[in-house]
């Protein structure tokens, strides 16, 4: 970084929902160094519409952040039309916003196309999460992981292996900060404020002896009949304990349509507020999902956890924590979930830095 100029003006830039859970704890604590005396003050962008769905405000009030300040109200399927709106929306933003900093999250489209921008523009570009890899060039995400971290002047990484991976990349020791996990932040912010959902009672669920599913992976839902078969051996091996799984859109109508005819022991939820849905996966006998934030959560919980993949970007969880992979493969899922139900699972314990202080250490290298 050439300009090391006193950063003030902070962009904060959110691609999707569940990026606002990760970048919630600096948005607070934007706000706690403001009260402190620090002349620090964050835009908070969402690069789709302002009046998407899946951003309920019940999301925000769980979180305790405002809604975004900005959107810039792209939405659209095809992620190369996205990349290059999202582009030109988002030099626009720069053009009227001043910005000593913008801080990108994760690997979406959207994301990419911010940090691609925010480069050409000389602006200071912060990634949160980053090191992160799959190491499949061919999927998408990957391709993002590697232009957003090439071009990031500050890389915010959750672990020692993250860290390991962008140092191999060529990235400067002087440009990565082992922060910790940012997810643990709003855990442990909202550990107290979790909030038993009305549906548990309604069901007779009993605490620890139900299973929370969830799916959202395109790659997964593409192969329905595979999919059948996954859930089929997730119900049977999950036996007399009911499996409750709250979706929402495509998720929900594909697992409707496949489970059709064999529902026994599933309970498909509409979405959960944020904090009901944290209750809900806190205290179940076990989770099966396709999702690394899940998969985190679980970990953080103690909760045994199956991942439906064949990797996750999240070794640790795997490594240190309660997290299981199975790939694909209906088998494997059908003998862990047979040992979660059984109780007979790893011991589990919290990876370093999972401590809920990591945006504190984020608003203290800007301030450097």
């Amino acid at each position: 970084m050439e300009d090391k100029k006193p950063i003030s003006n902070i962009c904060i830039v959110a691609g999707a929902r569940p990026n606002f859970i990760k970048v919630a704890p600096i948005v607070r604590a934007v706000a706690k160094a403001r009260e402190a005396g620090a002349q620090m003050s964050c835009s908070l962008v969402y690069t789709g519409r302002a009046d998407d769905p899946t951003l309920e405000q019940s999301l925000f009030d769980d979180l305790q952040i405002g809604r975004p300040d900005v959107c810039l109200g792209v939405d659209c399927v095809n992620l190369n039309e996205l990349t290059g709106r999202v582009m030109g929306e988002f030099e626009v933003y720069l053009d009227t916003h001043a910005t000593d900093v913008v801080i990108v999250v994760d690997d979406l489209a959207s994301t990419m196309a911010v940090a691609i921008v925010t480069k050409k523009r000389g602006v200071r570009l912060a990634h949160l999460v980053a090191g992160t890899r799959s190491f499949d060039i061919t999927m998408p995400k990957e391709i993002n992981r590697l232009v957003i971290d090439g071009l990031s002047d500050l890389l915010f990484t959750a672990g020692s292996g993250a860290c390991t991976v962008v140092s191999r990349e060529g990235a400067d020791l002087s440009q990565v900060y082992m922060v910790g996990n940012i997810l643990m932040d709003t855990l442990r912010f909202n550990h107290d404020r979790l909030r038993r959902p009305a549906i548990v009672d309604e069901l007779g669920l009993k605490e620890g002896r139900y299973i929370v599913f969830t799916l959202n992976r395109r790659a997964l839902m593409a192969d329905r009949e595979n999919l059948r078969r996954m859930l089929t051996a997730l119900l049977r091996a999950a036996g007399d304990v009911p499996v409750v799984a709250p979706l929402r859109g495509e998720a929900r109508s594909v697992v409707e349509q496949l489970m059709a005819e064999e529902s026994g022991g599933l309970h498909l939820l509409s979405s959960l507020p944020y904090l009901e849905f944290g209750w809900l996966a806190a205290h179940a006998c076990g989770v099966v999902t396709d999702s690394g934030n899940v998969a985190e959560e679980a970990t953080f919980n103690g909760v045994p956890c199956i991942t439906l993949n064949s990797y996750t970007e999240h070794a640790e969880t795997v490594t240190v924590g309660s997290n299981v992979l199975v790939g694909e493969d209906a088998t494997r899922l059908s003998e862990a979930v047979a040992d979660m139900v059984g109780g007979r699972w790893k011991k589990c314990a919290l990876p370093d830095r999972w401590d809920g202080r990591t945006a504190d250490r984020i608003i203290k290298i800007l301030s450097l």
